[in-house]
């Protein structure tokens, strides 16, 4: 059986999850091919786990999304009046700091997994801001809302100032505060999305 770059990327994202160590000498051999194939496949380890990471995110965002279908079907508001996004960003940031993999991963390489996570150029954090601008798009245009920053703008400063909170205990030496980060992002996206209501 030939095994693929998403095969690989698919094991990879296994044991972070689990909480392993990314060798990718031992993953060649559980996977059965050699190290040169493994490398032309995924390049070097700082590859992989972005490539892995994201797989993750992805996953985590759509099942937020999910959630949100589940509970308020093609709604963009809750019956209180909040906004779709705010409640799919809630929901990923909750499940992303309670991932025991990830605490694991950011505890044991800080600086690998923080750089692998926050590159600009990397697999991770574009993905997400572009996740963003498709939702923060797709809401205001449900909503009618005209945004008075470029979505593209918004989303990269909402996924900066998620990861300053998501990661807070190793980037500032302080503890995970998830609800503070909740109202922070809230009222970013609401004074640029809902510029009336947030006077």
């Amino acid at each position: 059986m030939t095994v693929s770059t998403e095969d690989i990327v698919r094991h990879a994202a296994r044991l972070l999850m689990a909480g392993t160590r990314l060798d990718l000498g031992r993953m060649a051999t559980e996977l059965g091919i050699s190290r040169t194939t493994f490398f032309r496949r995924v390049g070097n380890r700082d590859d992989l786990m972005g490539a892995a990471l994201r797989l993750l995110s992805d996953r985590t965002w759509q099942r937020a999304l999910d959630g949100w279908r589940a509970e308020h079907g093609d709604a963009v508001r809750t019956p209180t009046g909040r906004l779709r996004c705010l409640w799919v960003m809630e929901e990923y940031r909750r499940e992303v700091a309670a991932s025991g993999g990830m605490r694991k991963l950011i505890e044991a390489e800080s600086n690998v997994a923080l750089r692998v996570l926050t590159d600009p150029r990397g697999a991770v954090q574009p993905g997400l801001v572009d996740a963003h601008v498709e939702l923060f798009r797709a809401d205001a245009e449900a909503a009618g809302l005209t945004p008075l920053v470029g979505l593209a703008d918004l989303a990269f400063a909402v996924v900066r100032l998620g990861e300053s909170f998501l990661y807070s205990d190793v980037l500032a030496a302080r503890s995970v505060d998830l609800t503070v980060a909740t109202t922070l992002v809230d009222t970013l996206v609401r004074g640029a999305l809902e510029p009336a209501a947030a006077r």
